[in-house]
């Protein structure tokens, strides 16, 4: 008896998880790694598995995505880059400070970015607040340690 295997396509899709994670800080810039094209570079790599092409979609090249992963504070960031190839990933703290290495006003400033994928596409992104960042903040500034 013959097995064959499963049959793939854009309905037979894997469903991957992809974790929230913050996004890696950078100067402000137009053309530049925005929290908005981190999230979309994530979610088109999720879909199409390949860097090049995720990179092409948000118009920004593969070199300088490799070089926004090694950034400092881009721990959650390679953490979703990873789960959107469907590699083994270390889990990222996300409520720590020093797992992150971002600072908790940063964090509770922009929160935390996820992918929402539908039938193995990227459908659209949500923003979630930082709730343990902001406890983490505010407790530092009680105490006069910013």
């Amino acid at each position: 008896m013959k097995h064959y295997p499963p049959p793939r396509g854009p309905l037979h899709r894997r469903k991957r998880s992809i974790p929230a994670f913050h996004p890696v800080p950078v100067c402000p810039r137009a053309d530049g790694w925005t929290p908005q094209r981190q999230v979309d570079f994530i979610g088109h790599l999720a879909e199409t598995g390949s860097v090049l092409a995720a990179a092409r979609a948000v118009s920004m090249g593969r070199e300088s995505a490799y070089r926004l992963r090694r950034r400092h504070g881009a721990a959650g960031f390679a953490a979703a880059w990873d789960a959107a190839l469907g590699k083994p990933h270390d889990p990222v703290d996300l409520a720590s400070g020093k797992a992150t290495g971002l600072l908790a006003s940063y964090r509770c400033e922009h929160g935390r970015l996820k992918v929402v994928m539908y039938n193995g596409r990227y459908a659209a992104h949500r923003r979630i607040p930082d709730n343990d960042a902001l406890l983490q903040w505010e407790s530092q500034t009680a105490r006069g340690m910013l």
